[in-house]
């Protein structure tokens, strides 16, 4: 009696053990698979030296409804309206829904997009919501049209200064770890240096109350010239000021017919990765085997991981024949064909 109730016993638990297995292998809601596929990307993702963003440009068509042909317009609509730029179909709360949707759970804001916002907290704290919701980080924010931060003249620069203080609480309350800035200005390239330093360690010194850095990217100008901007951060000489090294800002003079005058991108790139805090991956154009037909990704790539740099490098696709949609995904399949190759 006592050896067969012992085997029933077993038996029951047997039962119950393979019942319990059944009613959990059973198909799971898309909610849960996407939640555990979210994970398993973040898992790979944390032990990587590389990791992918996206950059809120790659899709300005989406939200302009179309592309910018009057810059200067642009600018004008921006500072007098802002939101009536944003013709497009897609509203920028959802863009942490739409970086979920490529696998990429880090982005990067444009503050054009966000304009009216800079003191509405009560939008941020939204936002951050659905940053929460979509598994997804704001890594940093780009800042333009808040003032030059080399301007020649120095009430100017400091308003400058004073003008990003929101962009930084911003990027504070949101976790993001930068702001791109631009350090732009008149006179010569000596003159704007030192105006440069200026306004960087004074908005550095700001950044630093909050944990935020205020990088510069090559973006025209001076600044394209990669000996010029690295000089710029070496004089600053702040832990929390550095560059933003992109692979297709460095066309010094533009003209009738396009870069007049271009700095060399590789020796470019090399010079600013020291002081990086984040890379941009500039994209236009691909060919038939999926390779940037304006920059070596593989070749830059080697320049990044030389310099010691780890962390995320941000898709910012501007192309004309591929479909700003289509070329993220081109943009995503080149790095991630480049950083298995490394």
């Amino acid at each position: 009696m006592k050896i067969t109730f012992q085997l029933s016993k077993i038996m029951i638990m047997v039962f119950a053990s393979v019942l319990f297995l059944n009613c959990n292998s059973g198909p799971k809601s898309s909610e849960q698979d996407e939640a555990k596929e979210n994970l398993e990307v973040k898992s790979v993702e944390k032990e990587a030296d590389f990791k992918i963003s996206l950059a809120q440009w790659s899709l300005h068509k989406t939200y302009f409804g179309g592309p910018i042909t009057d810059w200067g317009g642009f600018a004008r609509m921006v500072k007098e309206s802002p939101d009536s730029i944003l013709k497009g179909d897609a509203n920028p709360m959802d863009f942490p829904v739409l970086a979920a949707g490529y696998g990429i759970y880090s982005i990067e804001l444009v503050n054009t997009f966000y304009f009216t916002k800079v003191d509405d907290m009560a939008y941020w704290t939204a936002f951050k919501e659905q940053c929460d919701k979509s598994g997804v980080s704001v890594g940093l924010i780009m800042c333009d049209l808040v003032g030059n931060l080399a301007d020649a003249d120095a009430n100017v620069r400091l308003k400058a200064v004073e003008d990003h203080y929101k962009w930084v609480d911003i990027a504070s309350f949101l976790g993001a770890r930068s702001i791109r800035v631009n350090a732009g200005g008149q006179g010569t390239a000596e003159e704007v240096a030192t105006n440069a330093v200026d306004g960087l360690s004074k908005l550095g010194a700001y950044g630093a109350s909050k944990g935020v850095n205020i990088i510069v990217e090559n973006h025209g100008g001076y600044s394209s010239d990669g000996s010029w901007l690295s000089g710029v951060m070496k004089e600053v000489g702040m832990e929390n000021v550095g560059t933003l090294p992109d692979f297709g800002n460095f066309c010094m003079q533009s003209g009738p017919e396009g870069c007049e005058k271009e700095y060399d991108k590789y020796k470019g790139i090399a010079e600013l990765m020291p002081y990086a805090k984040g890379v941009s991956a500039k994209s236009n154009k691909f060919d038939e085997n999926g390779n940037e037909t304006k920059s070596d990704y593989l070749r830059i790539m080697k320049i990044v991981k030389e310099s010691g740099f780890k962390g995320y490098v941000g898709i910012e696709y501007e192309g004309t024949e591929l479909s700003e949609d289509d070329g993220i995904k081109a943009t995503k399949a080149l790095l991630e064909k480049v950083f298995a190759e490394l």
